[in-house]
């Protein structure tokens, strides 16, 4: 499986910082930008999730929904969010399952020998829940190109 554009987005349930499970379905005739990155903590991963937070009121004016997802467990994506002030879910796809159900696993990350975790990718997801929009990134210091996430939205249905 994975999340081709024009394809129905895979479906997930995740945990977010306090434990709850959060839903795909949740966002059922929304549109959503899902960022997945690697690592908490990382530096790029600060500055790519600091720029959704910053850019939170146009995608609210679009009226869509930034979720963040890594296999970073649930205490430390609660660390990294609080650090950062980031006022949007930030879910742990610590099982590994949504990394693998939208195809963005990244290997060995780090230099790591068998630690996977997920690749710098965003979708955009339209209110019919397919995928309209889509970047991956080549390594892991690549940033999304944020006006074309944005301009995606716009378009998304």
């Amino acid at each position: 499986m994975s999340a081709d554009v024009g394809s129905k987005a895979p479906a997930f349930t995740l945990l977010d910082t306090e434990g709850n499970e959060v839903s795909s379905s949740s966002l059922a005739g929304k549109k959503a930008v899902i960022a997945f990155f690697p690592a908490a903590f990382s530096g790029v991963c600060a500055d790519e999730l600091c720029t959704f937070r910053d850019s939170l009121a146009d995608y609210s004016n679009l009226e869509a929904d930034v979720i963040g997802i890594s296999v970073d467990c649930r205490f430390a994506n609660g660390a990294f969010r609080d650090a950062n002030s980031l006022p949007f879910p930030i879910l742990s796809d610590y099982k590994r399952s949504t990394i693998n159900d939208y195809d963005v696993t990244f290997p060995n990350f780090a230099g790591m020998e068998g630690y996977t975790a997920a690749r710098r990718s965003v979708f955009v997801i339209g209110t019919d829940g397919n995928v309209s929009w889509k970047w991956l990134s080549d390594v892991p210091t690549d940033l999304p190109p944020y006006d074309q996430v944005q301009a995606a939205v716009k378009a998304a249905s």
